[in-house]
C-alpha cells in the first residue's frame, strides 16, 4: 500500500470516528430519566449523569410524613438515577463495544444497572 492510499484509510477511520463519538454524545444528551414512586405521588428526573433535574409532587405527596415523603423522593430519584445509568451503558457499549474501556465506564455506574 503506498503512502497516499494509507493515509486515506487512516483519514477514512478518523471520519468513522468521528462521526460515531458525535452520535454517542448526541444520544447520551437524551439519556435522562424519569421515574415515578408505586402510587404515584413522586415523579423525579434526573440528567444522564445522574443530576437531579426535578420533582413534581401530586396532591397525594401532602399526606405522607414529612420523612416519609422524603425519603420516598430519595427512593424514587436513586431509580431515575439507575434507569439513566442504564441507558448511559447502553450507549457506551455501542460507541466502545464490548471492551475494557466499557467495562471501566460499567464498574463506576450505580448497582443494579443492567446493560
Amino acid at each position: 500500500m503506498d503512502a497516499a492510499q494509507w493515509l486515506a484509510d487512516y483519514r477514512a477511520r478518523l471520519e468513522r470516528a468521528a462521526h460515531s463519538a458525535r452520535q454517542a454524545q448526541e444520544s447520551l444528551r437524551h439519556a435522562g430519566a424519569t421515574a415515578s414512586s408505586p402510587r404515584g405521588e413522586v415523579t423525579v428526573s434526573v440528567s444522564a449523569g445522574g443530576a437531579l433535574e426535578g420533582v413534581k409532587l401530586t396532591p397525594m405527596a401532602r399526606k405522607l410524613e414529612a420523612d416519609a415523603l422524603a425519603d420516598l423522593i430519595v427512593t424514587t430519584a436513586r431509580e431515575a438515577q439507575r434507569i439513566a445509568a442504564g441507558r448511559m451503558a447502553e450507549v457506551m457499549a455501542d460507541y466502545l463495544g464490548d471492551s475494557p474501556a466499557l467495562d471501566e465506564v460499567v464498574s463506576h455506574l450505580p448497582e443494579g444497572v443492567v446493560r
